[in-house]
């Protein structure tokens, strides 16, 4: 199956039951519960090794809010990409994965002076500066550590990345980074300069997240670019941001071999560095779920209830995103019909699927799988309705392990005094 697929590199069907990584998901379902994110472990590190092949004079550094735990902080460490966090919890994942510090790339627009001061005493390799008030805060704290800390600055290119507004973050309006256009940037590369406990390791941008047409990145390369010459800088980070397909017809996103030429025309002889999330993580993994209920509507043609929602992905109603769902635990010669799939929670807006196309015959007991679900679903989940969020199962030539365990109601009742 190619890499570009909706599904695992290693999905197989056998008699209308799905195997990923050479496993049945009905044995999975049986064995570790649904809901459950299934991730194929090969995948994960082909996609991740696709990112290294295509900029072998460069860096990557693996977005680690699209999905995180201390094994693929592991497998990250193994293949040679670095990793990028962005709060204090992501930091901790990093530091229980065993990243060595100086590979690690601290991000945030509100970093605490814990969680600085943390990082500084960690020697995290580099942190991306946000703010004039966290420049001053950073040169502090350093400067009493004793160290010179390395930085880099994030950079509002005002480039429109044509993806919906919650995802985008390269604009002019934006909660994130320092004006290209207003000067705030050229002023903080001088700040940086003059402050003894900093050094300026290179310039950062960051356009959005699930794009799928690279003139954005083109643009936001010439213009990072044309500021990293007039700065006499000499590294650029060009962010992440790279879309996948959701839904089987979905247009399918470049290559990150088509992304690395069309910047490196742009950058010149300037040290790159990318961060991809969602391309690494997203297409590797497969929620399942188990069917509870069925109604028939009289608009939408019928719900389908199952045991998970939008606790365990909150992307559909947050923002309208799309996936699609099939049934994965046998075969069915019924016709199909249009169903939206729902979750289990007191919420109307709890959709995990509109309009999916299911057989006529659909039950309770069936397993629905929902593929590309591995890139901020995990990562974004929560507790609502005290439910207890999934585990992480990752499949390899016919083996399974836990990667991150299923909670459980005495994890949520600890919390309690």
């Amino acid at each position: 199956m190619s890499i570009d697929s909706v599904w695992p590199a290693s999905a197989t069907w056998d008699d209308g039951v799905l195997h990923l990584g050479g496993l049945a998901v009905t044995d999975l379902a049986r064995e570790h519960g649904t809901p459950a994110y299934i991730l194929d472990e090969a995948d994960f590190r082909a996609r991740a090794q696709a990112w290294r092949d295509a900029l072998p004079g460069g860096d990557v550094h693996y977005g680690g809010k699209a999905f995180l735990c201390p094994e693929v902080v592991r497998w990250l460490d193994r293949l040679g990409l670095n990793l990028d966090v962005c709060t204090g919890g992501e930091l901790a994942v990093a530091q229980a994965g065993g990243m060595p510090p100086g590979r690690v790339v601290f991000h945030g627009n509100n970093k605490s002076e814990h969680e600085l001061r943390r990082a500084v005493a960690w020697g995290v390799g580099c942190v991306v500066l946000d703010s004039f008030a966290e420049l001053e805060r950073l040169a502090a704290i350093a400067a009493g550590h004793g160290t010179v800390q390395p930085v880099m600055i994030r950079v509002t290119p005002g480039v429109d990345a044509r993806t919906h507004k919650s995802i985008a973050t390269g604009g002019e309006d934006s909660k994130f980074g320092f004006s290209l256009a207003a000067g705030d940037a050229e002023r903080a590369v001088a700040l940086v300069r003059a402050r003894p406990s900093l050094r300026l390791a290179g310039l950062h941008s960051h356009i959005g997240s699930q794009i799928l047409q690279l003139d954005g990145f083109a643009e936001a390369a010439r213009r990072m670019t044309a500021f990293a010459r007039a700065m006499d800088v000499d590294r650029l980070d060009l962010g992440g941001g790279l879309g996948i397909a959701y839904r089987p017809g979905d247009p399918q996103p470049p290559a990150p071999s088509d992304l690395v030429t069309i910047v490196q025309k742009e950058t010149g002889g300037l040290h790159l560095s990318v961060e991809p999330g969602r391309s690494i993580a997203g297409p590797s993994t497969v929620a399942l779920y188990t069917v509870g209920t069925i109604k028939g509507g009289t608009i939408k043609g019928g719900y389908v209830s199952v045991d998970g929602g939008m606790s365990d992905n909150p992307r559909p109603a947050m923002y309208g995103a799309p996936y699609t769902a099939v049934l994965a635990s046998r075969a069915s010669s019924a016709p199909a019909r249009g169903f939206t799939v729902v979750g289990k929670h007191c919420e109307s807006g709890d959709v995990l699927v509109h309009d999916a196309r299911l057989p006529g015959d659909l039950e309770p007991g069936d397993v629905l799988a929902v593929p590309a679900s591995g890139a901020y679903q995990r990562s974004m989940a929560s507790n609502y309705n005290h439910v207890p969020r999934p585990p992480v199962v990752a499949v390899l030539d016919g083996q399974a392990r836990i990667v991150v365990r299923r909670e459980t109601e005495s994890d949520l009742l600890r919390l309690y005094p």
